[in-house]
This record gives structure tokens, C-alpha cells and sequence, in this order.
């Protein structure tokens, strides 16, 4: 009964995206398109805390009969994080400087789809941990064979140099698309969340290095059949500097000084910080085909954009904080006092000869004194963020501020590859499609000033800068300066990073903008071959009707030869969810059997109201319901009342 439901809804598509019936060449078409859709398939890359890790140790942990032994889950177990929190901090803690495991337990991610489907199943706690397990059902009841979807689960705590030389994390990428090449027979399709398009992005700039220039292209055409970039932090998110400063605990049962302590001892904190569209730095590329030294490469090139524009191209400035202005300094000599300090924070790494270092490092740190005239107000935009000016202005007011610079200029300011906090490129492949959500609520901005209270949670946030709808406003009520933007960001991930995307547009752009709701291509507004300006936004001269979700399609009406991009804007779809998003699937679906068709007569899925491809109807059972209105079931002419089921 699934097979038959499954070749009825590749029958079904296979209407949607023909326009006519074209007597027994139609017949050899429909052989054909079922010949490509066997070849498909698809590789996921998980974003930040999105796959599981397991323990690779034996840990004892004391007043609790849960230890933790080898392949046992730590992220993500909430039993053990509620019963046992020290040991399993121990076993999610890296050491900040050389991003080493604790000397008493390690953890690794695991492997398949089992381990970004759900983080910690169970019957309560699963559906509340769910990531991607929707996008696998809905690639089973398509049709989707089993070994056509792969997952790319790989070390969210790590940077990007370190998945490399830790796990070998891009020599295991590479070799998992020519496995799937050779499998399946074609490209694959790349899946891509969050900070998932991130580490896409570096493994594209690591191939050049391990593939002659000459077969770059070759094997990118080869391999890859296109790019789904979904909910992709392009400039970075203003959130990984609360996570940083003051903690956020993800929902999680732990404190935020706990969560904060967890968060900076990870390498992969900065790979999210807030970026500049107007600066970027050496091509590496080049860099390493130069006589030149390729050490202490790193600078920071802005045009003048940068200096005469206000907040780096952010909606406000990222951070605002109050620093101490100290009468005198001293410095703390006492090493008993900072031992016993770390102990109560929960960050000492019993290490030998690495925690006496560490810690008589740590003694260097210039300590305020209890005298202190007025503190000052300091801002800083999203290009002092990225270039470390930020972090070297509070070193010597905060225990994490010398890590923090550590990590930044050893993992991204001086990686041998990428140096990732620039703004994007378009990368060079075929086809892009750069999906997000918008019109949340979303964090902007901060104000910070210390909370006397002992790390680390010597930081408090005092106001809160929010973007909805194209408008900006404080949690205080204050007058906020800004630049204000054409909407508002997923709740995670701002407008102006989430859009970037935009600039890889072409000349002339196609704009349409239609209902979520399943409908008949009545309520489609289509804006055709509208002027884009390079590296500049395109905002829509489109009506919105009240309590009516759009999607609006940015397509390029003309593009580079070969290549295509499309953007599509989600209303309301939140960052996390939306990779469970019926609309997300409904749509990709249909753009991914469109784009295999043989006979299409166009380069994206029609959505103008003239052609039937418009009309956006059931494909799922799910999808049909009952209408109380009309005591009846909806889309009568696709379902029927066997609990309003599908049917041909």
C-alpha cells in the first residue's frame, strides 16, 4: 500500500511540473524522470548542537548511580545533565587553548541519521529534541530509498582547522559525495543549517587546496547538483555574543554562568560572531601559491563604505557595554585564592602541568581595585567584533577575555584555509537556493555592565536591542539609532546577515509572493524582471493581507551562464524549526522534482497564476483536513473522507 501511495505522488509531480501531455514522447519522458529519480539523493550537514555526542570514556561519577561508560549519550542525555551536571560538564568541556578533552572523559559524534534526527529520544523528551526526523519522514514517504540520504554529523564544539586535524571531518565529506557519485550514479543535492552552512562553506574553500585548480569546477559540477543554504548565519548572529559574555543555556536545565563556562570552552563560539559586509581579507588561495611568508597573514581590508556608513551594515551597533574606570590596578599574587576562585566556577582541568601554567597564566590578569570613578559607556560595531578590538578592550576585565582572543586569532583570524568571520561569496556552484525565515523578534544588540558578581557571572545584560517586522525598539523603551531594515531575522539569525544572499542575485530578479497555505494560484503577486543593484538588498512593492503567511521567491531573471540562485523568505518560520516546516518541504520538494524533469521549460518551479503549476495543492495525507465551514473535506477534488485522505 506505501509503494503504490509513493508512485502516485511521483505521478502527481510528475503533472505538476509537466505542462502538457505530449502522447508516447510523454511516455518516454515519464521513463526517463523516473530513470533520474532514482539517482537522487542527498547529504545533510547538521547545524551548531544539532548532532549527538557520545561519551568514548569511562567516568565515574560519585552520589549518582549514572556513570557514564563508552558510547553512552551525552548530548544529548537530560537525565544525567539533571543527576550528574559535573560529570557531564566534564565530558562536554574542552580545554579552551588547545581544544583537548577533559583528561577524564571524552565524547565524539556519532555516525548516520539516527544521530541528528532526534538529540535525546524518548517519549517525552524526543519530540522536544527533534531536528531533522520530519525532513527523513517526508523523504520516506516520497520515495526516497535508504541509502540515497546521508548525514554529515560532525563536532559542533570544534573550529574549523580542528575537525580537519582531529577527526579528518573534510577528507570523510569529500569522500562520502564520490561514494554517493558512484553509488547513486549522479550528484548530490547538499542540505545545509545553520552553522552547517559554515562549515559547507569552509570545505569548499579546503578542496581548492586538495584539488588541482584546473579539476576544481570539474569536480564541484560532478558532485554537486545544488545547495539548500537553510537558515544560514551569513554575517553571523548578535546571539553568540550573549552566549559569550553573560551565558545562555538553550533551554537547557543549567545556570547561565554554567552555560557561559561550557559555551567560551568550545572553539566553534566564535565561528558565529557578528561580521562587517565591507571587510574581508586575503584571498588564502592565493596566499598559498605566494613566495610570501603565509604566517601573521592576517589584516583586514574595508572599503570606504565601512567609515562612512554607520554600524559596519548591522541594524545598530552589536555591543554596549560599561567598563570600569579604574583608580589603580593590582595584581592578584595569591595563588591559593584563584585556585579555590576556578574550583567554585567549575573549570579546573586537573592536568598536571598544564593546570600550574594555566592557572599562574591566569595570575598575570590586572584585577580591579574597590576604588572606581564613574564607569564608561563603550559601543562597538560588528567589524570590532570580528577584528578582536572588542576583546582586547575587556582582556584585563574578564577571566575569558585572553581566551577568547586566543581562540580568535588562532582558529580564525591565522586558519591556513579561511579566515570564516568575512562575509560571503557566492560559492561556485550550479544552483543555490537560500531559505530563512522572517518577521520575528530578534536580538540585534546589548547592553552589558558588570554585575559584582564573581565569574562568570561578572556580566549582567541591561537592555536588549529587538528587530520585528522592519522596526527596531529596546526592551527598556529607550530611542534606539539604527539602520532600519526592510523586515526582521528568524529569532535567532538577523535580516541583514540572513539576506545576504540577495547580493548573489542577478542583474534582473523575479519576485513573486504567495500564500503558505496549500491554494489555487488566486492570492500569487509576480513582480518580473526587477532591477537589482550588485551588493545591494531587494525589498518587494508587494501587499500583505492581515494574518495571511507568504513565502516570497527572489529568482534571477538573469544570471551568470550556468549558474542559477533563488531566495525564498518563509514568514514566521523560526530558525530552528524550520527544517520541520511543511511549507520548506512542500516547496523543495517540488523544486527538486522540477529540476530533474526532463522536460521542463523553465529554470525554477512556475508559481505565476496563469500556468496550473501555480495552484499549490496536498501531496501528503497530512495535508488534507476536514472543513468545519463547509462540512466537508478540503481540496475535494485530491481528498476524500477516509479521515480525509489522499488519493489519484
Amino acid at each position: 500500500m506505501r509503494e503504490r501511495h509513493v508512485n502516485l505522488i511521483v505521478a502527481a509531480l510528475f503533472l505538476i511540473v509537466t505542462p502538457a501531455a505530449r502522447g508516447d514522447g510523454g511516455d518516454a519522458a515519464a521513463g526517463e524522470f523516473s530513470e533520474v529519480h532514482d539517482k537522487l539523493s542527498g547529504i545533510i550537514i547538521p547545524g551548531f548542537a544539532s548532532t549527538q555526542l557520545r561519551a568514548w570514556s569511562i567516568l565515574d561519577c560519585p552520589y549518582t548511580p549514572l556513570d557514564f561508560n563508552p558510547l553512552d549519550l551525552v548530548w544529548l542525555d537530560t537525565t544525567k545533565l539533571l543527576s550528574a551536571v559535573n560529570c557531564w560538564l566534564k565530558c562536554m568541556m574542552l580545554e579552551p587553548y588547545n581544544q583537548t578533552d577533559h583528561p577524564e572523559c571524552k565524547s565524539r559524534p556519532d555516525s548516520g541519521l539516527s544521530a541528528i534526527t532526534e538529540l535525546d529520544p524518548g517519549y517525552i523528551t524526543g519530540p522536544l529534541s527533534s531536528v531533522w526526523k520530519d525532513w527523513v519522514r517526508w523523504c520516506i514517504e516520497f520515495g526516497i530509498k535508504a541509502n540515497s540520504i546521508i548525514a554529515a554529523p560532525y563536532d559542533w564544539r570544534l573550529p574549523p582547522a580542528k575537525l580537519e586535524e582531529r577527526d579528518l571531518y573534510f577528507h570523510k565529506l569529500k569522500l562520502t559525495f564520490e561514494t554517493v557519485l558512484k553509488l547513486r550514479g549522479g550528484p548530490s543535492i547538499v542540505f545545509a543549517h545553520s552553522l552547517g552552512n559554515n562549515v559547507f562553506r569552509y570545505f569548499l574553500e579546503w578542496l581548492k587546496l586538495e584539488i588541482a585548480p584546473k579539476l576544481y569546477n570539474k569536480w564541484l559540477e560532478e558532485h554537486i547538483h545544488a545547495y539548500f543554504a537553510v537558515g544560514a548565519p551569513l554575517l553571523g548572529a548578535a546571539e553568540s555574543i550573549k552566549a559569550s559574555l553573560s551565558g545562555s543555556s538553550f533551554g537547557l536545565p543549567v545556570t547561565e554562568g554554567t552555560a557561559r563556562l561550557m559555551f567560551n570552552s568550545f572553539g566553534s563560539s566564535m565561528w558565529m560572531m557578528p561580521v562587517s559586509k565591507n571587510c574581508r581579507t586575503e584571498d588564502m588561495y592565493s596566499k598559498h601559491f605566494s613566495t610570501s611568508n603565509r604566517k601573521n597573514h592576517f589584516s583586514y581590508h574595508c572599503d570606504e563604505q565601512e567609515f562612512t556608513a554607520n554600524y559596519s551594515g548591522w541594524p545598530t551597533n552589536i555591543i554596549n557595554i560599561e567598563i570600569p574606570t579604574m583608580q589603580g590596578t593590582k595584581t592578584l599574587k595569591n595563588f591559593k585564592v584563584l585556585f579555590m576562585i576556578m574550583m567554585l566556577s567549575n573549570v579546573c582541568w586537573r592536568a598536571g602541568d598544564d593546570l600550574y601554567n594555566s592557572l599562574m597564566g591566569a595570575t598575570k590578569l590586572q584585577m580591579p581595585e574597590s576604588d572606581y570613578s564613574f564607569p564608561s559607556l563603550l559601543s562597538f560595531s560588528a567589524r570590532e567584533v570580528s577584528d578582536g578590538t572588542f576583546f582586547r578592550t575587556i582582556a584585563k576585565y574578564d577571566p575569558d577575555g585572553p581566551r577568547q582572543l586566543y581562540q580568535l586569532e588562532n582558529s580564525y583570524h591565522n586558519d591556513p584555509v579561511l579566515n570564516p568571520l568575512t562575509p560571503w561569496d557566492r560559492p561556485p556552484l550550479k544552483s543555490i537556493f537560500c531559505i530563512y525565515g522572517i518577521d520575528l523578534r530578534t536580538e540585534v544588540g546589548y547592553y552589558f555592565a558588570p554585575s559584582g558578581k564573581p565569574y562568570p557571572d561578572n556580566w549582567m545584560i541591561t537592555d536588549v536591542i529587538y528587530e520585528l517586522e522592519g522596526s527596531l525598539y529596546s526592551r527598556s523603551g529607550n530611542v534606539i539609532e539604527r539602520n532600519r531594515g526592510a523586515s526582521s531575522g528568524d529569532e535567532t539569525v538577523p535580516y541583514n546577515s540572513l539576506s545576504w544572499c540577495k547580493t548573489w542575485l542577478g542583474s534582473k530578479v523575479n519576485i513573486t509572493r504567495a500564500p503558505q497555505v496549500e491554494h489555487e494560484g488566486l492570492d500569487v503577486q509576480v513582480h518580473l524582471d526587477v532591477e537589482h543593484e550588485p551588493r545591494l538588498d531587494v525589498v518587494p512593492n508587494m501587499t500583505r493581507k492581515p494574518r495571511v503567511k507568504y513565502v516570497t521567491y527572489y529568482e534571477d531573471a538573469e544570471s551568470l551562464p550556468g549558474k542559477r540562485t533563488a531566495v525564498w523568505e518563509i514568514d514566521k518560520a523560526n530558525h530552528r524549526n524550520i527544517v520541520r516546516s511543511p511549507v520548506l518541504m512542500r516547496e523543495l520538494w517540488l523544486e527538486m522534482w522540477h529540476d530533474i524533469h526532463p522536460e521542463k521549460k523553465s529554470k525554477f518551479v512556475t508559481k505565476a497564476p496563469l500556468y496550473c503549476a501555480a495552484t499549490r495543492g496536498p501531496l501528503r495525507d497530512d495535508d488534507c483536513y476536514w472543513d468545519y465551514g463547509r462540512a466537508r473535506c478540503a481540496w475535494s477534488a485530491h481528498c476524500e473522507y477516509r479521515s480525509c485522505s489522499l488519493f489519484f
